[in-house]
């Protein structure tokens, strides 16, 4: 009984994460340029993984944020920066 209570976790587990994913992406927008150093959610022109920008405030590395606010935060854009 056990043994087939851990396998319905498990499988509702891997069923609703990528609904929780969807509905993630779906209430936030990326930001960028404001992203501390370390702390971008995903890849950037020159690395290819979360944490990795070495750089405060790049204009190609972003995180997310609740949507609706990214253009509030100084610095922020919905849009990669140039330079």
């Amino acid at each position: 009984m056990k043994n087939a209570l851990l396998l319905a976790t498990a499988v509702a587990a891997a069923v609703s994460g990528p609904l929780m994913i969807s509905a993630q992406a779906a209430d936030n927008e990326k930001c960028f340029g404001v992203a501390a150093a370390g702390q971008n959610d995903c890849q950037t022109a020159s690395n290819s993984c979360a944490g990795q920008v070495a750089d405060a405030a790049r204009g190609d590395a972003w995180i997310y944020v609740p949507a609706g606010t990214c253009e509030k935060i100084n610095g922020g854009s919905l849009e990669p920066k140039q330079g």
